[in-house]
């Protein structure tokens, strides 16, 4: 063998040696796990969010030790979980072969899911908003997921197609100020809010409030329709779907808009033009805190129950064949704490067939999270106020998220803004 030939063998093996490490390197992952070992499930949403941001995939190991994340490893990402307090795995190449190859065997109910987009978040608020009165807020502020406020006047004026996901805050479509005027019409707030509310109407050309907001909630189905995707909780979840029942009918009564409601406003409703519930009955005592009999059980008079055994369980779906729904309910237990709201859960006799349980409070009619398709879009309703507030009232102090980061209530909410991220490939049902 020639010299050249030796030296030529000696080069090749020098820089197979040198070059080993750095592929090494290069495809090393980091796994941020969502099982009861991590130290903050609520930031690690949106360390997931922050690697979107720099260009980056993620992987989202379903069902997988509580639906964990998977990425590339770089220091930098490291530094940055390590910052907000999320704990992290450095996985090998080979590892992460492994753990591919098991998530993605046919007989595991578990699969891959790529996340590859920044979704565009909007919260439909009023300006006098808040950012603890909606735990959907709440919980981006704590993720540090940014977000835009809209409300009326970006709905109507089309800005709703600048977005890829629409949370409703605690809204009342219905036009009735939330049915506080029992309780509340001597109180400044709800004077104030009655008043900005009558002046945006008028702005917007509507005599009523009520009318303008049956605008409101047409334009977000439309915007539904056209591949949006749209989460609401607690009174924004049954008032939106009666306010689209009631399009050509009045519902209200005449302290809410200065007339009577019509007389045979429950046999005008028109339940094909709802998202998720059908066959309700309207509660027409205008001084109780009720919108139908969709709420269950009913906010008036609030429900005599004992927190330490109100729970709701979490349906399981097939990961390869379901993945919308599989994550959708992502978590690291399957039985949640239960709480309450406006509309604390929803009647399963009055949930349309075509609708989606994601989780009930088992023994009961008591459905507590739906999700379902309209047009190329797709809608979820999540009953309660505060999945750690148990029985939330006008004046509460804020929930402190600090105390609450491995909340399984709130990853249900923190799943919905992820979900759009996902190739849409993956988004059937």
């Amino acid at each position: 063998m020639s010299n050249s030939v030796r030296l030529l063998r000696s080069f090749c093996l020098r820089l197979a040696l040198l070059l080993v490490p750095c592929l090494l390197f290069a495809q090393a992952k980091l796994l941020i796990p969502m099982d009861l070992k991590q130290s903050d499930h609520l930031k690690s949403y949106g360390i997931a969010f922050w690697i979107l941001q720099h260009h980056g995939e993620v992987d989202w190991m379903l069902n997988y030790r509580g639906g964990s994340f998977m990425c590339d490893y770089s220091d930098l990402l490291a530094s940055e979980c390590r910052i907000r307090g999320v704990l992290f795995e450095p996985v090998s190449a080979s590892q992460a072969t492994s753990m591919y190859a098991e998530v993605q065997r046919p007989d595991n109910n578990e699969d891959v899911v790529r996340l590859e987009k920044v979704p565009r978040i909007a919260v439909y608020v009023p300006p006098n908003f808040k950012p603890w009165d909606d735990a959907v807020t709440l919980a981006l502020e704590y993720a540090e997921i940014p977000y835009t406020k809209i409300w009326d006047d970006e709905v109507l004026s089309g800005k709703l197609s600048e977005f890829d996901w629409l949370h409703l805050h605690h809204e009342d479509f219905t036009g009735q100020y939330g049915k506080f005027y029992a309780n509340y019409r001597n109180a400044q707030w709800y004077n104030e809010q009655q008043l900005l509310y009558e002046q945006e109407a008028h702005k917007l050309g509507y005599k009523k409030v009520s009318d303008e907001k049956k605008a409101v909630a047409r334009a977000i189905k439309d915007y539904i329709g056209n591949g949006g995707f749209m989460f609401a909780m607690c009174s924004a979840t049954d008032s939106y779907d009666i306010a689209l029942s009631a399009e050509n009918v009045d519902i209200c009564d005449v302290m809410y808009d200065g007339d009577p409601p019509d007389s045979h406003a429950q046999e005008k409703l028109d339940f094909s033009k709802t998202l998720a519930f059908w066959n309700f009955k309207l509660e027409r005592n205008s001084l109780r805190y009720e919108y139908s009999d969709i709420d269950i059980p009913p906010s008036d008079p609030p429900p005599i129950r004992d927190p330490s055994t109100d729970y709701f369980t979490l349906f399981q779906f097939s990961a390869k064949y379901d993945p919308v729904p599989t994550m959708l309910t992502q978590d690291h237990v399957s039985i949640v704490k239960g709480f309450m709201g406006q509309t604390t859960a929803f009647k399963k006799s009055l949930i349309k067939p075509t609708v989606t349980i994601l989780a009930e409070r088992e023994g009961t009619e008591e459905i507590k999270y739906i999700h379902g398709n309209f047009g190329r879009g797709t809608f979820t309703f999540y009953g309660g106020h505060d999945p750690e507030d148990y029985q939330h009232n006008v004046g509460d102090p804020p929930t402190d998220l600090a105390l609450h980061k491995n909340s399984p209530g709130y990853r249900l909410i923190l799943n919905n803004v992820l979900f759009p991220a996902a190739k849409k490939k993956q988004q059937k049902t």
